[in-house]
């Protein structure tokens, strides 16, 4: 299987990118093609909503999603991977994910595989709540088919969560992927 793990933290040592390390030697020892795709890192403009692509591209913006695009729609699975900001997705992966405007419809075909992978300082019950109920929602709005989530409470720094038990769970989903 081709995974494509979409990371949207600004961070390129922090937590987050430590639990989808974890996650993708999980995977690539299980078997599995592993990309990483930095949505942080890349020069994507945000969704305009004229509509052009008619939902099924292409975009009439020419930035990295030209790069991006074929390797999500070329994936099984796509990982989403994000610090917890405000209770929410980084705004790097949100911008990503509203320029799924364009493969809309390739994407919902496709049927693909999806795993929710955040870290947070919080370590309330509630933490991940809102975070949780968006991925949800894609989820059934792109139908995807669940693979699990990893949400590391109290990940503040990289050395809270080397400590915790979130890395081995990353590695433990990967792991388990068939």
């Amino acid at each position: 299987m081709k995974i494509a793990v979409l990371e949207g933290s600004p961070n390129r040592q922090g937590s987050s990118h430590m639990l989808a390390e974890e996650f993708a030697k999980g995977a690539g020892e299980a078997g599995h093609e592993v990309i990483s795709i930095s949505a942080a890192h890349s020069k994507i403009s945000p969704c305009t909503g004229c509509v052009s692509c008619g939902y099924d591209g292409p975009c009439v913006q020419k930035d990295d999603m030209e790069r991006i695009r074929p390797e999500i729609l070329g994936a099984d699975m796509l990982v989403f991977v994000t610090p917890l900001y405000y209770y929410g997705m980084s705004a790097q992966l949100k911008i990503l994910l509203d320029r799924f405007c364009a493969i809309n419809g390739s994407i919902q075909r496709k049927k693909m595989k999806s795993a929710l992978i955040s870290a947070a300082w919080n370590s309330d019950a509630w933490t991940f709540d809102a975070l949780k109920a968006h991925y949800h929602t894609l989820v059934k709005y792109l139908n995807f088919q669940d693979q699990g989530m990893v949400l590391g409470k109290g990940c503040g720094t990289p050395s809270m969560t080397a400590g915790s038990k979130y890395p081995k769970t990353a590695y433990k989903l990967g792991k388990s992927l068939n």
